[in-house]
């Protein structure tokens, strides 16, 4: 006769040796430490969440177009109408400068870029606040939260470079040589993108006033940056201290890219760079030492 599972005794184990051993082999065993030192970052952790940065980007793409009627035609409009505005007030009224070029296209040079890493900043740095449930139900490592919305934002520069190429060939622009070296000083606007946003990222989970600043920090730092006047305006000796805002050389770089109207600003880039490798680094360390209260806080 088959004994019934009633009819078991319980057994207990005495100590953890009689449990299965293996139950606890090394491969389902996960140890988490104190990091010793100085780590800006971990390579191998955020090779090993690569899936989870791709979809937190898709993520931030879907929301922000999914319930909209125009979809991806915000990414066309916001840098259309600020180039109409700009070109009948600072070009027709005021008359500024613009190398030579048609103001229409020396600001759109100039919107393309600007209207990337501005969103970029304002979407990096709402990232963790907005994400305050998550950070608190699960580990995954915190900086693919201002990363991802710096990344996500690329489909929209994407997007407005189809606008400004349609703009060219209505000028029957043809672009320079130069056009061949604007990978690398989007390489420097994405960088000093997520530069910023690490820094302010940081800062908002603890400080809200941060996220509230945002839009009026970003409208003072427009006027800051070359974007409706030239570079040439400012005076020489000012230049170098002027373009520790990296994005002078990055707008600058693209009207030499896209217009030619002025060499590659190669002094303007190189202090960009220094000045955002500068930021990138100590935004890391700062990020790190306030990533342990990220739940606490958020």
């Amino acid at each position: 006769m088959t004994p019934s599972l009633l009819d078991a005794e319980p057994k207990t184990p005495a100590s953890m040796a009689d449990i299965d051993a293996a139950e606890f082999s090394p491969e389902h065993i996960t140890i988490i430490e104190a990091r010793k030192g100085l780590q800006l970052f971990d390579w191998k952790e955020l090779v090993a969440y690569r899936d989870l940065f791709r979809f937190l980007i898709w993520r931030q793409i879907k929301v922000r177009y999914a319930q909209s009627s125009i979809g991806f035609g915000w990414a066309i409009i916001q840098p259309l109408f600020s180039m109409i505005l700009f070109t009948v007030i600072f070009g027709r009224l005021a008359q500024i400068d613009s190398n030579g070029a048609p103001f229409a296209l020396f600001s759109l040079a100039a919107l393309l870029p600007w209207t990337y890493f501005s969103n970029a900043i304002n979407d990096g740095v709402a990232s963790l606040v907005g994400e305050a449930n998550m950070l608190r139900k699960v580990y995954f490592p915190r900086l693919l939260l201002p990363l991802s919305a710096v990344a996500a934002k690329l489909v929209d520069f994407v997007i407005a470079a189809g606008l400004m190429a349609i703009l060219m060939f209505i000028y029957l622009w043809i672009p320079p040589i130069t056009i061949l070296l604007l990978p690398l000083v989007i390489i420097l606007m994405v960088a000093s993108a997520a530069a910023i946003s690490i820094w302010l990222t940081a800062l908002a989970v603890q400080y809200r006033d941060v996220k509230h600043a945002m839009t009026f920090v970003v409208q003072l730092a427009m006027y800051a940056s070359p974007v409706v006047y030239p570079t040439s305006l400012i005076p020489e000796q000012y230049r170098l201290f002027y373009a520790l805002n990296p994005m002078v050389g990055v707008i600058e770089g693209f009207r030499s890219g896209l217009l030619g109207t002025q060499p590659m600003p190669w002094s303007l880039l190189a202090v960009g760079t220094l000045s955002t490798t500068v930021m990138l680094l100590s935004g890391l360390v700062f990020f790190r030492s306030k990533e342990k209260i990220f739940a606490d806080v958020a």
